[in-house]
Order: structure tokens, then C-alpha cells, then sequence
């Protein structure tokens, strides 16, 4: 039997290639739902493409314009809760969870807890809640899969040996624009140069992370909790041609890594046929054209998201939520105007300081500590 497959946010770029993904894998896999955020057009031309007979759309405004584009032969659920009940009745084995931010974060819960297969590309939902997430997961026995291509890259590379012989994780960051910039020009940074992203093709708020290198702070966290790694296993190594995705260093010296083109259908793919590997639609990498591969040290004082990414994973509980939060946030201020590109981590890590951690936080207190951080943001520029 094809399994059965739902992609919580198919309109953004992840969503995008997944359904590109699954159009190549139809003897294996059938989309049964799709969601979004508040694109109701685009949401409504993919279903009508695949065939999906259930939608949700997150905005509750777009809901009457949803119903009326599809008809009465696909339901259609609205408002913040149709993620989850997506989830719930689409009777689905896989969910590519793509929604960016918390907005995800209870869908994707529950495709943990009902045993789904999910794969997974917002690094939001461990970041904030892999404390709630990865036991959820044990007790029920989900699968969850990444599609971030440097987890992709290091769940390939760690199958080479055992979790006991892992020494160290090295995820490969390619240094985003201000690879080679000095600190004080980082500091006058127009929005349109941290958005000149040089290998990867991103929506704006991963791009703007990756200029920062905050997407490396993010995925740090993220590897602590899918590889049961200590923070100090895992370290951040730019490589700005993209190629290898990450390393795995094991206890006998060995490094083992995953080379290929920079196209996120890879790892999507990887995601949704693990263990298995099926020809791919990516262009393959041509080995001869390669010529040489640059490995450097990040620079901490011009890229000081790495050193709060490590002492969130450290910390964990409500941390990783405040941060979060809290960067995206200051993004949306750098965006708008209101913030120096250089600001964004400088504020994120005052508001992570300010907060008042909990150690072993429920969901409640999780969101809690996001919409604080939130709001601090607002407060820290007024003070």
C-alpha cells in the first residue's frame, strides 16, 4: 500500500519541492492533505494538482474564499486548530512538517504522539519543545526524519557506526554573505545584502538566519535532541561551497561525510524513503568539477549566534523557546527597519538572559515563554 502523506505547509519552499519530490515517488506515496498558513490561492492549485481532499488553512479569514475555489468534494478546515485536526483525520502515515515557527509546533505534537512517520524541516519544533517532542516520539514509537540538509547529512554519515562511537558532529555552515566582512561593516548591513544568500536559494527569514548564522545556534540545539549528543560533540565549520553537509568524527579518528549538490530535494526526499534511497531529481554532483573543498573556524566575534546556540542546548527547558522567539522577533524589526542587522543577535541574547528559566517546562509554559520573549523584544528597545 502507498502511504499516505500530509504536508503541513506546502506553499512555502520546502512544501514546494516535497510535492516536486512526491511526484517522482507516486508508487510509493499519495498526498491526502496539505496545509497552509494564509496563501489560499496557492494552497487551493496544489490541492486541485495532487488531489488532496483535505485542507487546512491556518488564517481563519481565508476560509469561505478556500471552500468556494475547491468545492464540496475536498474539506476544508480552518483557524489554528485545523493543522492538528488534519493531522487527526486525514488517517495519514507521513507528515512533512514545514510550517515555519510555533505556528507547526502542536501539529507536529501530534503526529508524534499518534505514531506518525514525520518529517521534519521546522527546526522551530525541537529547538522549542524537542524536551516534549523526542520522549513523545520514544513512547509512541514515531519516526522523525530531517529534512534540514546538515541533519540529513549527519543521520546519513552517523549510520557508519554506533551512537556509543560518535566523538563529534561538525555541521557545516557556508558563512552566508558576511563571510568575509569585518565586524563594522556587518554593523550597516542593508536588508538587501543579508538577503544575497551566495549557494542557497531560501525564504527571507532563513536567509536573514543564515546571514547571522542564528540557523547554525538553531541547529545545533536541534542535533543535541535528534542524536542524543552532548552539546560539546557538536561543532559548526564553514564551508561556503556547500557541498559537504555535515561530518560525523568517531572514536577511532574516522571522519565519514555526506557530499552533494546544494537542492533541498535531497534531503526531502531521504526523509520520506528512509532507509531506503531512490533516484532523485537533483542534478548529480560532478566530482571532477569540484577542484578543491575550503574548511575554516567560525569567527565567534563576528558570528556570536554560535556561542548562544551552545549555551541554549546547554541550558535546554525554556531556552531554546526564548531564543526562538526572540530572534524571530528581532528579524522582523531588521526587516521592517527598526534594528541594525548586527542588533539582531545582540537583542535575542539579552532577552534569553532576562528570562525566567524553567528547567522542565510543559507545553503551556513553552508558548508562554515564547509569547514573553516576544513581547520583551518590544520592551528591551524601549529601555
Amino acid at each position: 500500500m502507498r502511504k499516505r502523506v500530509v504536508i503541513l505547509g506546502s506553499t512555502g519552499s520546502i512544501g514546494q519541492n516535497a510535492l516536486q519530490v512526491l511526484s517522482g515517488l507516486e508508487d510509493t506515496h499519495e498526498i491526502v492533505g496539505l496545509a497552509a498558513q494564509s496563501k489560499w490561492q496557492a494552497l487551493a492549485a496544489q490541492a486541485g494538482a495532487c488531489g488532496a481532499m483535505c485542507v487546512a488553512i491556518g488564517d481563519p479569514t481565508s476560509g469561505d474564499e478556500l471552500r468556494r475555489a475547491l468545492g464540496s468534494s475536498v474539506r476544508v478546515l480552518v483557524g489554528p486548530d485545523g493543522l492538528t485536526e488534519l493531522v487527526d483525520v486525514s488517517d495519514c502515515d507521513v507528515v512533512v512538517a514545514a510550517i515555519v515557527g510555533t505556528a507547526g509546533l502542536a501539529a507536529t505534537l501530534r503526529a508524534v504522539e499518534l505514531g506518525r512517520h514525520v518529517a521534519l524541516a521546522n527546526k522551530e519544533a525541537l529547538v522549542v519543545a524537542g524536551s516534549i517532542l523526542m520522549p513523545a516520539a520514544q513512547r509512541s514509537g514515531a519516526r522523525i526524519t530531517p529534512i534540514d540538509s546538515e541533519h540529513s547529512a549527519v543521520l546519513q554519515a552517523i549510520q557508519a557506526g554506533r551512537p556509543s562511537e560518535v566523538l563529534r558532529v561538525y555541521l557545516t555552515a557556508s558563512g552566508g554573505p558576511f563571510r568575509t566582512w569585518e565586524r563594522g561593516r556587518m554593523d550597516g548591513a542593508s536588508l538587501e545584502d543579508a538577503l544575497n544568500h551566495p549557494t542557497w536559494n531560501m525564504g527571507p527569514k532563513i536567509t536573514i538566519d543564515s546571514a547571522t548564522m542564528m540557523n547554525k545556534a538553531l541547529e545545533i540545539i536541534e542535533a543535541r535532541w535528534l542524536f542524543g549528543l552532548r552539546p560539546d560533540q557538536i561543532d559548526v565549520i564553514v564551508h561556503p561551497e556547500s557541498i559537504v553537509h555535515s561530518l560525523v568524527e568517531f572514536c577511532d579518528g574516522s571522519i565519514v561525510a555526506q557530499l552533494g549538490t546544494p537542492d533541498m530535494r535531497t534531503p526531502i526526499q531521504y526523509a520520506l524513503t528512509f532507509p531506503e534511497r531512490r533516484p532523485c531529481p537533483s542534478r548529480p554532483l560532478d566530482l571532477f568539477a569540484l577542484r578543491k573543498l575550503h574548511f575554516e573556524p567560525p569567527d565567534p566575534a563576528r558570528f556570536p549566534a554560535l556561542d548562544l546556540g551552545h549555551d541554549v542546548a546547554r541550558r535546554g527547558g525554556t531556552a531554546g523557546a526564548v531564543m526562538n522567539a526572540a530572534n524571530e522577533a528581532a528579524v522582523e524589526l531588521f526587516r521592517s527597519g527598526g534594528l541594525r542587522f548586527t542588533e539582531i543577535v545582540e537583542l535575542t541574547r539579552q532577552v534569553v538572559d532576562r528570562h525566567e528559566f524553567v528547567a522542565r517546562p510543559d507545553l503551556g509554559e513553552l508558548l508562554a515563554a515564547d509569547r514573553w520573549a516576544r513581547d520583551e523584544v518590544s520592551r528591551c528597545l524601549t529601555c
